[in-house]
C-alpha cells in the first residue's frame, strides 16, 4: 500500500517543489492543506501537477484550511490516515512581520500548535517534519557557522515565531512521543518564486535596466551574504530525511532528543556577487548601489550561515548553486509571467 503525506502550504514556493519531487520519485499520495493567501498560489501547483499524466495528477488533493483554526473531526475525516506530515505553511515575509507581528504569532505559532495537536493523535505516524529557518540563529559573524543546536538569537518577529514554533515541536516530541524532526534551511531560490524575493527581483531589474539595491555594511563596502540553495535540493533533502532511519541517532550533549538538521547550500555568495552573476547570464551591465542595510532594513541581518556537516555525514550534500542559478535565470526570463505575480 502506498504512503500518504500531508503537506501544509502546498501552494507555496518551496512546498510546490516538494510536491513535484514526490510525484517524480515516489508513488505516494499527496494531500496539501492551504489557505491560499499572500504566499500561496494555486497556479504554481497547477503548472507543476498538470505536467504529469492524468493518472499521476489524481495522487494530489488540495484541501482549503486556515491553520489558525484547529482541524475539526470533519476535516480530519476528509484528510484520512497519513504516514508523513511536512509542515511548510508559514508567514515568511520579514518586513511584514515587523509591521504586523501578531499576525505572525497566529500563523507561525498558533498554526503550528494546531497541526501538532492533530498530528499527535494519528496512530502510526512515521514522521512529522517542521520546516524552520536559519534566521532563528540571528546574524553570523565572519567565520561562524551555526550548528543545529546552537543558541537562538531572533532579530525580528518572523524568526522569533519560527523559533517559538520549533520549541512546540520539541515539546510535542518530549510530551507525546511525536516522531518529529526540525530542519533549518537558508535562502531558497528556484522557478516560480515570488517576484519580490531577491533573485527574481534582480532578474527583472537587470532585464529592465533598472537600479539594483545591494544591502551592505554601514561603510557600504561589504555586501550581505547567504548560502543560496535551489528548491530542488531542499526537496531532495526533505525526502532524504523522511526516509532516513533516525532511531539510532543519539540525543545531543545536552540531552535534547528532537533531531534537527541544517539544509545548507554549497556556496556562500554575497549579494553583489549574486547580482553580478545574474547580469552576466543576461549579457547585461549591472546598475547597482550599495546601501547600509541597518538603516534600510531594520530587523534584517547582514549574514546568515549554517554548518551542514551533520547532513553531509549522513550522506546528503547539495549541488552547486551557480549551475542551478543559471538554469533558474533563463527559465524565469522565458516564463516572465512569474515576474509580475
Amino acid at each position: 500500500m502506498c504512503k500518504k503525506i500531508l503537506i501544509t502550504g502546498g501552494a507555496g514556493f518551496i512546498a510546490h517543489h516538494v510536491i513535484d519531487k514526490i510525484l517524480s520519485t515516489t508513488d505516494w499520495e499527496i494531500i496539501t492543506l492551504d489557505r491560499l493567501d499572500f504566499s500561496g498560489n494555486l497556479n504554481r501547483l497547477k503548472e507543476v501537477v498538470s505536467s504529469y499524466p492524468e493518472s499521476e495528477q489524481k495522487r494530489v488533493r488540495v484541501i482549503h484550511h486556515d491553520l489558525k483554526a484547529e482541524l475539526n473531526p470533519e476535516l480530519c475525516a476528509t484528510i484520512g490516515k497519513v504516514d508523513f506530515i511536512s509542515h511548510l505553511a508559514a508567514g515568511s515575509h520579514v518586513d511584514r512581520s515587523i509591521t504586523y507581528p501578531l499576525e505572525f504569532v497566529m500563523d507561525n505559532v498558533v498554526g503550528t500548535a494546531n497541526i501538532l495537536d492533530y498530528a499527535r493523535k494519528i496512530d502510526g505516524l512515521e514522521r512529522f517534519a517542521y520546516f524552520s529557518t536559519d534566521e532563528v540563529f540571528g546574524p553570523a559573524p565572519p567565520g561562524i557557522y551555526y550548528k543545529e543546536n546552537d543558541r537562538y538569537n531572533s532579530t525580528n518577529p518572523y524568526s522569533a515565531t519560527k523559533a517559538g514554533a520549533e520549541e512546540l515541536v520539541v515539546a510535542f516530541e518530549n510530551t507525546y512521543g511525536l516522531p518529529a524532526i526540525i530542519t533549518h534551511t537558508m535562502n531558497v531560490f528556484g522557478e516560480r518564486q515570488n517576484a519580490e524575493k531577491y533573485i527574481p527581483m534582480v532578474i527583472k531589474k537587470v532585464r529592465d535596466n533598472e537600479l539594483v539595491t545591494v544591502h551592505a555594511n554601514a561603510e557600504k563596502t561589504v555586501a550581505g551574504s547567504r548560502h543560496y540553495i535551489h528548491a530542488e535540493d531542499v526537496s531532495n533533502a526533505l525526502l532524504f530525511l523522511l526516509n532516513y532511519d533516525i532511531s539510532n541517532m543519539s540525543p545531543d550533549s545536552t540531552g535534547a532528543k528532537c533531531q534537527k538538521f541544517n539544509i545548507v547550500g554549497k556556496d556562500e555568495i554575497d549579494n553583489l556577487e549574486l547580482a553580478q552573476f545574474i547580469a552576466k547570464v543576461q549579457n547585461k551591465d549591472l546598475n547597482y548601489e550599495m546601501v547600509d542595510f541597518h538603516s534600510q532594513r531594520p530587523g534584517h541581518d547582514l549574514r546568515y550561515s549554517l554548518d551542514g556537516s551533520k547532513m553531509a555525514e549522513m550522506g546528503w550534500t547539495p549541488k552547486s548553486a551557480y549551475e542551478q542559478l543559471e538554469t533558474t535565470i533563463n527559465w524565469t526570463l522565458k516564463n516572465d509571467r512569474w515576474l509580475s505575480i
